[in-house]
């Protein structure tokens, strides 16, 4: 049976992991510590820096990863976002086959 009624906050974030969170928590700081990025990456989740990269993005197309931090979550899709149009846009010389 389907239960009718407000969804308590902790029902909400179940879909969320505690690596996935702890994930967006670092997303959040790294920045303010004194170390290489991929350093803290391998150091903090015994990741390749590369599945960690997959594992964020994957979290970043989560609707449980932007409720429950929306500020860093849209963060980094207006990056990652960036990226790929760089990525695949042409210089305008390329265009015109010059």
């Amino acid at each position: 049976m389907l239960a009718l009624g407000p969804v308590a906050e902790d029902d909400r974030a179940v879909a969320l992991t505690d690596r996935d969170r702890k994930i967006l928590e670092f997303e959040r700081s790294w920045w303010a510590l004194d170390a290489p990025k991929e350093g803290l990456i391998n150091e903090r989740f015994e990741l390749s820096v590369t599945r960690y990269y997959q594992l964020l993005g994957a979290l970043l197309d989560s609707p449980e990863a932007l409720e429950h931090d929306p500020l860093v979550v849209l963060r980094l899709r207006r990056r990652r976002d960036r990226r790929r149009r760089a990525r695949f846009e042409l210089p305008a010389q390329e265009e015109d086959g010059r």
